[in-house]
């Protein structure tokens, strides 16, 4: 008998569902949820049962879903040299000094991520001099946390020089500090071309095992031939298929001009999207905005004009196939409206509608642009993290646009309120996989006015990852659904909300609310004792 084909019994602990609000038990046959229930009818089940699982008051909830991730990057992360919150320059010099002393090999490429200049005392990322003494001549790559911007080695320029014709000549190269444009792309793919499959599969391998460790059943992979490669993508799925980890879907992030349509099909992708970049990043000053940016005279960067955006929804809605954008700055954001609705035009707004194209980050939004997401029923992909990163009055995001500006950035409220799907996701390595710390970061935004209730943020990190790949009837714990669930040990449960009145109604019995852990900040997150996805059991404390 497989796994998938055996019936367990769950009781004893909290069953988060809306099929019965106070249910205890549950009951999984195969694949599948079969029944949710109390305990007391549980013992109907309990003699045919193949495995009963004493829950122990433990909390049972529907997987997670992390709705933009690049599994490779953030496998090397966490395998490699992962520079997120060193706390000065001095200090990331070192830790690249004693990385490069122990990984270092003849031909080989150094990776890293994580380092950000906006909190180190120096203010400033290392010189090219500085970094090649700490690299020990070694070719080093090492993108910044946003990863929009790279700082390489003397030795990996010149490896890149000699794949691409005057790297000097591409845009946002710098002779002596981090590389941004076509530039930055040309030195990662010199990177990620020295990985071999070995270390393709040990980096994709610690992303999956690291997601099922807490509690994701499933991971949209946003690829693309400016952030990872075919080949990249190829071994990720076909590593997923294996079934001991969670499921992965994929987007190809490449214009219908390039061919990119064809590809993802080809591919297996699910869209012709993710990291199909319209701007850059904040932090790199290179999100493309209306207006300049308060530390820099100029207004960031634009990689596809609303005709060029317009094209692909069109090829993308007429073939059937999702399309989505990488656009967080407001004058990004503007072009892709533009262009969706100037694709709609073209071949029937209901279609595109239907489609739910998705917008990657969609961070520089005002009510005019969340009224337009509505309207042209886009699918918002938002990453709360960032905000608990970057956002209150101190910073990155403030010191990039100044207060006021940064204030409106993620407005989770605003979305919700006016029917926009929201999946949340962590875009890791750019922030970690954490999906509690996640939901945290929704529910207790910087900005009060873009909080939204636990219980919201939930739904959006569970069942909107599924809607937004059309797969309306997932990522919740009723008879029929897909059984992919996570088991937390948790603590009290309780209702978490903005506003206080609709909290301390949903905590009386007849509102029939099923309650979640605390998530108040400083306090502990729960820990995952079990995940499971369709049937299987991925991870086990």
């Amino acid at each position: 008998m497989t796994e998938t084909s055996r019936t367990v019994l769950l009781r004893g602990g909290a069953v988060y569902s809306p099929a019965d609000p106070f249910a205890t038990a549950m009951l999984v046959e195969g694949g599948h949820v079969a029944w949710v229930g109390s305990d007391g009818a549980a013992e109907t089940y309990a003699q045919t049962a193949d495995e009963i699982v004493e829950l122990d008051g433990a909390l049972v909830t529907p997987a997670f879903v992390d709705a933009h991730v690049h599994a490779t990057a953030t496998g090397l992360a966490l395998t490699g040299l992962d520079l997120t919150g060193t706390p000065s320059l001095a200090a990331a010099l070192a830790a690249l000094t004693a990385f490069a002393a122990d990984r270092a090999e003849p031909g080989g490429v150094l990776i890293g991520h994580g380092w950000d200049e906006t909190g180190w005392p120096e203010g400033r990322p290392p010189t090219l001099a500085e970094l090649d003494a700490a690299a020990g001549g070694a070719a080093v790559y090492l993108s910044r946390t946003d990863v929009h911007s790279a700082l390489a080695t003397t030795a990996l320029r010149a490896l890149t020089e000699g794949l691409t014709e005057g790297l000097a000549d591409l845009p946002g190269f710098h002779p002596e500090g981090p590389l941004t444009r076509d530039a930055h792309h040309a030195v990662r793919r010199t990177a990620l071309a020295r990985l071999t499959p070995e270390q393709r599969r040990r980096a994709q391998s610690a992303t999956l095992a690291r997601a099922a460790e807490l509690g994701i059943g499933a991971l949209h992979e946003c690829a693309g031939p400016e952030i990872s490669s075919e080949q990249d993508l190829t071994a990720l799925l076909e590593l997923a298929a294996e079934g001991t980890g969670p499921e992965v879907f994929a987007y190809w992030g490449e214009s219908s001009g390039r061919g990119g349509v064809e590809t993802a099909r080809r591919l297996g992708a699910i869209g012709a999207g993710g990291d199909l970049f319209v701007d850059g990043a904040l932090g790199s000053h290179t999100a493309c905005l209306h207006d300049d940016y308060a530390d820099a005279a100029h207004t960031g960067t634009s990689y596809l004009s609303a005709e060029q955006i317009a094209d692909h929804v069109a090829a993308c809605t007429e073939a059937g196939l999702q399309a989505g954008f990488h656009a967080i700055g407001d004058a990004a954001v503007t072009a892709v409206l533009e262009g969706v609705r100037a694709a709609g035009d073209r071949v029937g707004a209901d279609r595109v509608r239907a489609l739910r194209h998705r917008v990657e980050h969609a961070e520089a939004l005002d009510d005019k642009a969340v009224a337009a997401f509505a309207e042209l029923g886009l699918t918002a992909s938002v990453q709360p993290a960032f905000d608990a990163a970057w956002g209150g009055p101190d910073g990155m995001y403030a010191q990039r646009l100044g207060a006021e500006r940064a204030a409106g950035l993620n407005p989770f409220a605003a979305l919700l309120r006016t029917g926009v799907p929201l999946a949340f996701g962590s875009d890791a390595p750019v922030t970690p996989l954490d999906p509690w710390g996640t939901v945290r970061a929704a529910a207790f935004h910087r900005t009060a006015e873009h909080r939204i209730s636990v219980r919201a943020a939930f739904t959006a990190h569970t069942r909107g990852g599924w809607r937004a790949i059309g797969r309306d009837q997932d990522g919740v714990l009723v008879p029929g659904a897909v059984a992919s669930y996570a088991i937390w040990a948790a603590g009290e449960l309780v209702v978490q909300a903005p506003d206080d009145r609709v909290a301390g109604w949903s905590t009386d019995p007849r509102s029939g609310t099923p309650g979640l852990p605390d998530l108040t900040p400083g306090g502990p997150l729960p820990t995952c004792l079990r995940t499971v996805v369709r049937g299987r059991t991925v991870h086990q404390a």
